[in-house]
């Protein structure tokens, strides 16, 4: 169903995007690395769900977020799971396959290389490829002591040594999962190696209407065309706040009610999102602040952090627009020949606008 809240998981589920869904089952198969990127809300994990179960290889999907926010990202953490796909291999009884190895647990004395070795033999044996899937990879990041960068040697490694296993790193905060992976840097582990990249961009216009109106078909609804327009012009194309919109039009049949609960939702969200850039510093929200009410240009932002007697030094203040630039809140484009930034998400704009 169009309008479930969940990540998609089968292939009649995930609207158009086809062309994406093609092309990341030929990466599986042709790619030792590849990334799948896009903005929050786009609907990265449910093209990776989908994919997984329509390939014929084995997958495996791991939420770095899960292990981030119980406090501990490190070996332990990870082994324990990775501990939990033994029963999925159970249900593919691949009867020509020993699966003793997956007799592990945090206490043995297997290490995450020797799991990814017994992994690889397991794709060679069965003639299939692994797919170990990192979901919000930009989170390894915080991996033990020493920025994750272990887990980048293991990573290299495995795309050296491994070749039944294919990595892939999905991350909405696209330049900070680039700046982890760093490929581009000879001093870091993975420099060199070559990554397919798959962007999962907004809907057109035209798809996001005709994603409100089969979903709502799907429902026996026959909603008013001027309120799909009406909701695409506040939601643009980003499918997570067109299903919120189209459940709760399925329950109230009311538009005004519609838009004002999805915004209310999205609210909380965006606020315990905004919460966490404020951890580092609350200058971010005035910057946020500042470019939703077309504060755009690098001297209008300097004008209006000073006009609120808030403080920062230039470097300081350009270090803080390129975070937000890699973490995927707002980007830079060029107007009149001018530098200018926007934020890449309507709804979080209209948000802090009203805040």
């Amino acid at each position: 169903m169009l309008f479930d809240l969940r990540p998609k998981e089968k292939r009649e589920e995930l609207f158009d995007r086809e062309k994406e869904l093609k092309e990341t089952l030929d990466a599986f198969d042709r790619y030792s690395l590849v990334l799948l990127l896009g903005i929050r809300r786009i609907g990265k994990s449910s093209l990776l769900r989908v994919a997984i179960n329509e390939s014929e290889n084995i997958g495996i999907i791991i939420d770095a977020r899960k292990l981030y926010l119980k406090g501990s990202l490190n070996e332990s953490a990870v082994l324990n799971e990775m501990g939990k796909i033994k029963g999925y291999f159970k249900k593919l009884k691949l009867r020509e396959v020993d699966l003793k190895f997956l007799k592990f647990d945090v206490n043995s004395n297997k290490h995450l290389v020797d799991i990814f070795e017994e992994l690889n033999r397991l794709g060679e044996k069965s003639g299939r490829r692994i797919i170990l899937a990192f979901d919000e990879a930009q989170y390894l990041r915080f991996y033990g002591n020493r920025g994750g960068r272990d887990l980048l040697v293991l990573f290299a490694y495995t795309y050296d040594n491994l070749e039944n296993i294919t990595l892939v790193f999905t991350g909405s905060e696209v330049g900070l999962l680039h700046s982890y992976l760093n490929l581009e840097n000879y001093e870091m582990p993975l420099y060199g190696r070559l990554a397919k990249e798959i962007t999962v961009e907004p809907f057109s216009r035209e798809v996001s209407f005709e994603f409100l109106r089969q979903g709502f078909r799907e429902l026996g609804i026959n909603a008013p065309d001027h309120h799909i327009e009406l909701a695409i012009d506040h939601l643009d194309g980003i499918p997570g706040w067109l299903v919120e919109f189209g459940t709760i039009y399925a329950e109230t049949r009311n538009f005004e009610i519609s838009l004002d609960q999805t915004f209310r939702r999205a609210k909380n969200t965006i606020h315990n999102e905004i919460r966490e850039l404020e951890k580092r510093s609350n200058k971010y929200r005035f910057v946020l602040k500042a470019i939703a009410l077309g504060w755009d240009r690098w001297k209008n932002i300097k004008e209006y952090l000073h006009a609120r007697k808030i403080r920062t030094s230039d470097s300081r203040l350009s270090e803080i627009l390129r975070n937000l630039e890699k973490m995927g809140w707002i980007k830079m484009e060029l107007r009149d020949g001018k530098k200018v930034y926007k934020i890449i998400d309507p709804v979080v704009e209209q948000i802090l606008k009203g805040d």
